[in-house]
């Protein structure tokens, strides 16, 4: 058994302290929201974000961001992407050398264009930073369904040490020293899916779907790539596995602001309807940051800048794809 603290209590943190906890461990929420916490211990419920899921009794919840972390061997840091930095920040005074955070959120910070780690390591100096990401929405692993992730380590020992506490009968745990390119496939695969939900709202089929998530996945292993992350990587859960299940799914907040957005609302606006973070539309801008910095084409999430940002209605973007110079599909495949 290991002492974990998990930093933030929306849906995905709230759902791996199940998960910790049902596999036998002394877990700790921290949340800076008084409400939120004193909900929690009074109905052992987060009946706004994770309706349905009964906690563990042996969970505890505070505020206090000292008493959270202090003793304990691992720190989930599960807040929203845009209030990484802050959070951390907060967190350094209390860190020692000895813990481990593993970050579980998704976004590339777009002041910085730096990944979450890297975020976290800017703020906390000597941090050991380790990632968790894959096709795993909260509200599935909250009530048992079986999930298969990956977590992302530089040293091999530190990849293995949190396999073993995360995994269960219902929570398989691969291990990969990529933290890079899952971060990468976790943060792009966002903006993809605000397109896939796009095209949705504008009552588009499943042809325009499969195109969308395939060439998507291109995309994001092109810079990726470019990047320094590794081809397999986006071949896998934290590539095309997580882009399958966030452009399919309607547990996804990023296709739902899509589809309001496909429908003609703002992302504004399509932000205060889903009434969730939408990690892709504080990615969208760093995307194509990057995309410029190295110096690599990336459609799909241009277009999606543009209806964000510049005012281009949904179905022109899409037209605009539709009508691009024609091109090969894999250039490096020579005629015989």
């Amino acid at each position: 058994m290991e002492k974990i603290a998990v930093i933030g209590a929306g849906s995905w943190g709230i759902a791996l302290a199940q998960l910790l906890a049902h596999n036998k461990h002394d877990v700790t929420v921290w949340s800076i929201i008084e409400d939120e916490i004193n909900m929690l211990k009074e109905k052992h419920e987060h009946v706004d974000k994770l309706p349905g899921v009964k906690l563990d009794d042996t969970i505890k919840y505070t505020t206090d961001l000292k008493e959270a972390i202090e003793g304990k061997k691992v720190l989930v840091l599960a807040v929203p992407s845009p209030f990484t930095r802050s959070t951390a920040s907060k967190m350094k005074e209390f860190v020692t050398e000895d813990q481990i955070i593993v970050n579980v959120a998704k976004g590339i910070e777009e002041a910085t264009l730096m990944t979450l780690s890297q975020v976290i390591e800017d703020e906390i100096e000597n941090a050991t930073v380790c990632v968790l990401s894959g096709p795993s929405h909260a509200e599935e692993v909250g009530r048992g369904l079986p999930t298969t992730v990956v977590v992302g380590a530089k040293k091999k020992e530190d990849a293995q040490f949190l396999q073993n506490i995360f995994m269960s009968e219902v929570f398989r745990v691969y291990i990969s020293p990529d933290i890079l390119g899952i971060e990468l496939g976790a943060a792009l695969k966002n903006v993809v899916a605000l397109a896939a939900g796009i095209a949705d709202g504008l009552g588009f089929g499943d042809n325009t779907k499969a195109a969308l998530i395939t060439r998507g996945i291109t995309e994001i292993a092109r810079l990726g790539m470019a990047m320094g992350g590794k081809f397999e990587t986006f071949c896998g859960l934290t590539g095309i596995g997580d882009l399958i299940v966030t452009c399919a799914s309607m547990h996804s907040r990023n296709r739902r602001a899509g589809i309001l957005i496909g429908q003609g609302k703002t992302y504004e606006e399509a932000m205060a309807e889903v009434k969730m973070v939408v990690e892709g539309v504080y990615s969208a801008k760093a995307a194509l940051k990057l995309a410029q910095k190295y110096d690599v084409k990336l459609p799909i999430i241009e277009e999606v800048n543009k209806v964000l940002f510049d005012g281009v209605k949904a179905k022109d973007a899409i037209g605009n794809l539709m009508l691009r110079d024609k091109k090969l599909e894999h250039p490096d495949v020579e005629w015989s």
